[in-house]
C-alpha cells in the first residue's frame, strides 16, 4: 500500500539534520529548516488514505520513504507504531527516534535528512521537482 506525494525542492534545502527528515505543504524554507527535503507538498498525512495511516500502526509494519527528482533516487525505511495519528494538515516527518507527535510517519528510520545521497540534496536545493512515495508493508 502506498502514498505518493508531489513537492518541489527549494534553494535553503540543505539536508543536514541527524535526527529526521521532513516534507512541508508550506511554500517557503529558511536555513534553519534542515531536515527539510521538500516544499509545497500537494497532501499532507491528514489527507493520507485511512487505511494506509491504519497499516502504518502496526509496530512490525515496514515503512519506506522514496525521494526522487532529477533523475536522483533515495529510499530510507523505518517502521510503524501503533501511536501514528496521520492528522498532521502541514508535514510529513521521519525519525531515526521512536519519538512521535502527529506530523510523524515513520519511526526508527535508518538514517536522517543528512543521509540522503548528496546529488539527490543538490537537485532539491536547485528547486527540482519530488516525488516522495510512502509505502507500507505488514
Amino acid at each position: 500500500m502506498e502514498e505518493v506525494v508531489r513537492a518541489r525542492g527549494h534553494e535553503n534545502v540543505s539536508a543536514e539534520h541527524a535526527s529526521t527528515f521532513e516534507v512541508t505543504t508550506d511554500d517557503y524554507l529558511t536555513p534553519a529548516g534542515d531536515c527539510i527535503l521538500a516544499v509545497e507538498a500537494d497532501r499532507a498525512p491528514a489527507e493520507f488514505d485511512p487505511a494506509f495511516a491504519s497499516a502504518c500502526r502496526d509496530e512490525a509494519a515496514t515503512i519506506t520513504v522514496t525521494v526522487a527528482a532529477d533523475g536522483f533516487e533515495e529510499t530510507v525505511a523505518g517502521r510503524g507504531d501503533p501511536e501514528l495519528t496521520f492528522e498532521s494538515e502541514r508535514s510529513a516527518v521521519g525519525r531515526t527516534s521512536e519519538y512521535v507527535d502527529d506530523r510523524t510517519v515513520v519511526v526508527d528510520a535508518a538514517f536522517a535528512a543528512e543521509g540522503f545521497d548528496r546529488e539527490l540534496v543538490a537537485a532539491l536545493a536547485s528547486g527540482a521537482e519530488a516525488t516522495i512515495t510512502f509505502r507500507v508493508e505488514p
